[in-house]
């Protein structure tokens, strides 16, 4: 995310998306997700085997 509270009217719309790009996000979503064997759909069981990198943080530690 982007803070925008010190941005300019010009800095704010060159973060916009243009046209073509929103007209290209929008064809994007209605295709099919596809996998292959590189990177295939992780079942349930592979799920489980994944193990957190970072822990998660309280809310109650100091200066978060």
């Amino acid at each position: 995310m982007v803070n925008t509270n010190g941005m300019t009217k010009e800095m704010m719309e060159s973060l916009a998306f243009s046209e073509d790009e929103k007209a290209a996000l929008a064809e994007a979503r209605k295709r099919p997700v596809v996998f292959d064997e590189d990177c295939p759909e992780t079942t349930p069981e592979r799920a489980l085997k994944f193990r957190r990198v970072n822990l998660p943080r309280s809310r109650v530690e100091k200066g978060a």
